[in-house]
């Protein structure tokens, strides 16, 4: 830790200090066993003391004053990185988007953590993104789950597949409602980020009625926040990073420079090389540009300070400044606007003294609004300007009428008929931003019935859940562009323009007419459905017979369910409507300009699965053996049966061993599993265009003197890579194993209160991690092998053209065109293991004449994160070692990963509550340590280093007990105390560790009747 840190963490603990104790989501370690459910499945059981589970209640989600799912689960040292959330907002349907966060407990990847609401299952989230291996995952939307209708969030930080199966690789959270209520509760609360426009409104209510023989209870609640603009923060408010790392040794680099190369200032390729008046104002090949008159290289000026320059835009040097700068041109949005409402009702009705019927009906709905940048071209799909297009600078001299064309340029030697005029980059930013409307919702369904017979607690229910995503947003239609590019008449769309001579980062300030800007601009719908039916019937006992050391307690049970998912693309996606280009004839897939296209995906799976577990006492306090206060294992082993991945076998086994009183061992090892998910395996063409560097380009640079380094490179791009599915993936298998210590001194005085210390060790081992070899490590394959003569067939490229053929000109290396695309699969790759210990302390001290105390502190340190890398990959490290390749490419896909993006060394909260009779005070602090930013890495391959972050929360909170305000409670409090801002990373932040503002003062009341 830094000094700067050091000096924080003593005004922190300070803040600590003077609130005083208790547990947070620093997420306190229970001894209260009677109310852990999720470490085992025998009820009544003392075996969740051989697991570690992690439980936070009502204080700790208050301390924490989380206000969605997201920013609770954010708060769990042991979760990892968010890469779903709703400030990822890419300009394409084609991730997930609006209100959606996800699970990653222990780093080790979306989908290997299973989320359970009350117990059983919950449904997916149906829309996809891309994780760091490059392959679509699905998660369990942290936003759907009710912050303010929990009772208490449990943790198993331990692989359960044996107790639970797929997805419990990482371990176990169930989150738990509240039922059973009795009365009326409603609270409002208001709260927003300091500087920022952003304000929240919460209104919730909790309703509960006992009748006769069961008990009906109602949550709802409702949450309005405004959107945060990018024009609120310094690290937002541009797309150019360069500004914030003045005075770093990045301070130079050009690659912090992320506004768009796809720009307003046209790249267009006329049919043939055009001079005016002798003197080429095209390159040979016909490339040219529009630009600023005051730019360098002007071949032809054209009038209004615009003019013609031959080639590409020179955006990573002369042309840099027509980069085009979305959030500072549009003050896009950060975090969308959102309106959420959870309803959530529970019943249970004692047919008789030994049956029970119960239920659950719960609703979710978001809908979010956001403001993104306008449309850009994709290189996959260029559109041809015809010859006779009314605003083309190349046209013909007459027009079909006969009219005379008043914008073809003077002195020009193309025929008298025109020459086409094909588009290869351009934003249509005179359309305005792209709007983005996201409606989640998730719906839920739950009878069952439960009871007693022959000592036996039994129960069974049937559970029907769905999840449901529309995603609409504007775009542009390549078939009416070329349509209304085709007019010979003023109503044509005019890419010709220029843009924004004022401020050449900026939108096009000489737009076409609203005609034909609306002729060509659509709204482009994503329908995403996922399922879950399920069905189970289980039977536990707590003393099924007895051994000398105990009693044995059992449980048993068998489950159906049935998963589907169904992904319906946009007709101008899925290729339904295609764009065929009626100059050249060439037919592409999909019509909707700057989308990949991607085929629908449909897919459905059943399961079939059966359980046994046993909690096994070998020695008992009563038998007075030395140094075996008491011996205790769990036994478990799970079948499961799937449709599409085969079948699987797993066990469990776990133990606790009381030393003396108040000293506990605990140990587990278990085997898992994770089936492919219902994408991976269905897909049949994914078609994605991410921003990838072509470095041999770059090598041609270099050699040529026109860069100095790798980290001045801006050869990047928008890359197709063509990904498919694969119906032969298996299931990732893994083996977890655990050790830890349970200490609760006995020898200390009853006044300094009650203290336990955990330390536990765990260890994480994968095999057949679904991954892509990626589009961007075939690039840099291609990279080498060009330097070594040959090339990687699965980079298909464009033929080089005569402007290629001159940039490669005395480097030695062999010219190359355009990347067309990229081949891929999934496939199952080679291992993976992580290793890290958690630590816990809490604290409680009641009945002083100076009130309650209470304090927590929860800690996850990272030890290993090692990904072997797959043989192609390991070529391409070994190559990088041997220098030859370059030391500032970033190879993907292998490796340490201990702190690289979203995987800290440490993380760790903390939380202090304080009760005086009415009065309380409450305080959190949470860290996030140091992490490395591999998408900026200097010359010598030394990445960016992300700072740590402390912060602190303080609440203050008063209850009212007598007169008209009798049963109300106030409570005002602050997030991030201190006003720390997220750390400095090549991105602006880590939208995946911390959320985009700092700051946040919120008040709330509570009146219970």
């Amino acid at each position: 830790m830094n000094t700067k840190m050091l000096s924080r963490a003593g005004l922190l603990a300070t803040t600590m200090l003077c609130a005083f104790g208790a547990g947070a989501a620093s997420a306190q370690e229970t001894v209260l066993e009677e109310l852990v459910v999720v470490g085992s499945q025998i009820q009544g059981a003392d075996i969740t003391e051989a697991v570690p589970v992690t439980v936070v209640g009502q204080e700790e989600i208050q301390a924490v004053a989380a206000a969605s799912g997201d920013e609770l689960f954010r708060a769990i040292p042991q979760m990892g990185d968010v890469s779903f959330n709703s400030a990822y907002l890419p300009n394409s349907s084609n991730s997930a988007r609006g209100d959606v966060g996800s699970v990653n407990l222990r780093n080790l990847g979306v989908g290997n953590t299973l989320v359970l609401l009350n117990g059983r299952r919950v449904v997916t989230h149906p829309t996809s993104r891309a994780d760091e291996n490059l392959v679509p995952v699905l998660t369990y939307n942290t936003n759907a789950i009710p912050v303010n209708g929990l009772q208490r969030l449990e943790v198993l930080r331990d692989g359960a597949a044996a107790l639970y199966g797929s997805d419990a690789v990482a371990g176990v959270v169930n989150t738990v409602l509240r039922t059973d209520y009795e009365g009326v509760t409603l609270e409002a609360q208001y709260g927003g980020a300091e500087g920022t426009g952003l304000r929240q409104t919460d209104l919730s209510g909790l309703f509960g009625r006992n009748f006769d023989r069961g008990n009906l209870t109602l949550f709802a609640s409702y949450a309005d926040r405004s959107a945060l603009d990018a024009s609120d923060q310094s690290y937002t408010a541009s797309a150019d990073k360069r500004p914030l790392f003045v005075g770093t040794r990045f301070q130079d680099a050009t690659s912090l420079d992320g506004r768009s190369t796809v720009t307003p200032w046209g790249y267009f390729q006329a049919s043939g090389p055009v001079r005016r008046n002798g003197t080429l104002v095209t390159s040979s090949a016909g490339y040219f540009h529009f630009q600023p008159s005051t730019n360098s290289g002007c071949a032809s000026n054209i009038g209004g300070g615009y003019c013609i320059d031959d080639g590409s835009i020179a955006t990573s040097g002369d042309d840099r400044n027509l980069r085009f700068d979305a959030p500072a041109a549009y003050d896009t949005t950060v975090i969308p606007e959102v309106e959420r409402l959870n309803l959530f009702l529970t019943g249970n009705y004692d047919v008789t003294d030994e049956l029970t019927a119960f239920g659950e009906l719960g609703y979710y709905t978001a809908t979010t609004h956001a403001s993104q940048s306008s449309t850009g071209t994709l290189s996959s799909m260029p559109i041809t300007i015809p010859a006779a297009s009314y605003y083309n600078p190349f046209g013909p001299i007459t027009f079909a009428d006969g009219s005379a064309n008043p914008n073809r340029l003077s002195g020009i030697d193309a025929p008298a008929g025109g020459r086409n005029v094909t588009l290869r980059t351009y934003n249509f930013s005179d359309t305005g931003p792209n709007l983005v409307d996201v409606e989640n919702s998730q719906w839920r369904a739950l009878v069952g019935l439960r009871g007693e017979r022959f000592g036996f607690d039994w129960e069974g229910a049937l559970l029907y859940s769905k999840a449901e995503v529309e995603d609409v947003s504007d775009g542009i239609s390549a078939t009416l562009l070329q349509r209304q590019l085709s007019l010979s008449t003023p109503d044509a769309y005019n890419p010709f323009n220029g843009a924004n001579l004022a401020n050449t980062s900026l939108a096009d300030t000489n737009p076409s007419s609203q005609a034909a800007i609306d002729a060509i601009k659509i709204k482009t719908v994503r329908r995403n459905t996922s399922s879950l039916a399920l069905a189970d019937f289980k039977v536990s006992r707590p003393d099924l017979f007895a051994l000398p050391g105990g009693d044995v307690g059992m449980a048993a049970g068998v489950e159906f369910r049935r998963e589907t998912q169904k992904d319906d693309r946009d007709a101008r996606v899925d290729g339904t409507i295609n764009f065929t280009d009626a100059v050249t004839g060439a037919t592409y897939t999909g019509d909707l300009i700057g989308t990949s296209p991607s085929p629908d995906t449909k897919g459905s799976r059943t399961v079939t699965s059966a359980f046994v577990e046993f909690a096994v006492p070998i020695v008992s306090p009563e038998m007075n053996i030395p140094f075996v206060r008491s011996l205790e294992t769990q036994i478990a082993g799970r079948y499961e049966d799937f449709s599409d991945a085969g079948s699987v076998a797993k066990p469990k086994f776990a133990f606790a061993w009381d030393v003396v009183d108040g000293l506990r061992f605990r140990g587990s090892w278990a085997q898992g599993f994770k089936a492919p998910n219902l994408e991976q395996v269905n897909a049949t063409l994914v078609t994605r265009s991410n921003t990838r560097t072509d470095y041999i380009r770059c090598e041609a640079d270099l050699r040529a003197g026109r860069i100095a380094s790798f980290d001045n490179c801006s050869r990047s791009g928008s890359t197709t890579a063509r990904r498919a599915g694969n119906p032969d993936l298996q299931p990732e298998e893994s083996e977890t194993w655990g050790a830890g210590v349970v200490f609760e001194p006995q020898f200390l005085p009853p006044e300094i209160g009650d203290f336990v210390f955990t330390v536990d060790y765990w260890r994480v081992k994968q095999e057949g991690i679904v991954g892509l070899f990626g589009e961007g490590n075939a690039l840099i394959q291609d990279y080498l092998l060009r330097t070594q003569g040959s090339s990687n067939p699965d980079v298909i490229r464009a033929a080089p053209t005569a402007d290629d053929i001159a940039a490669f000109a005395g480097t030695g290396l062999t010219p190359v065109g355009t990347v067309l695309y990229v081949n891929d699969q999934y496939r199952n790759l080679l291992p993976q293991e992580a290793r890290g210990i958690d630590f816990g302390v809490t604290w409680r001290l009641n009945g002083t004449r100076f009130g309650d105390f209470s304090a927590s502190v929860n800690a996850a340190h990272l030890i290993k994160f090692y990904r072997q890398p797959s043989p192609q990959i390991q070529a391409l490290l070994d190559a990088q070692a041997a220098g030859e390749i370059n030391a500032g490419v970033n190879i993907t896909g292998g490796g340490d990963l201990v702190r690289d993006g979203g995987r800290p060394e440490w993380k760790w909260s903390a939380s202090a509550t304080w009760r005086y009779d009415q009065f309380t005070l409450g305080a959190f602090t949470q860290y996030v340590g140091d992490v490395q930013d591999f998408d900026l890495v200097d010359a010598a391959g030394d990445p960016w280093i992300v700072d740590s972050q402390l912060t602190a929360n303080l609440y203050a909170q008063y209850d009212f007990e007598e007169g008209l305000a009798a049963d109300t409670r106030v409570r005002v409090g602050v997030r991030n105390l201190t006003d720390e801002k997220p750390p400095l990373a090549s991105d602006g932040y880590l939208a995946e560790l911390y959320t985009p503002y700092s700051r946040y003062w919120y008040v709330s009341v509570r009146k219970s009747f």
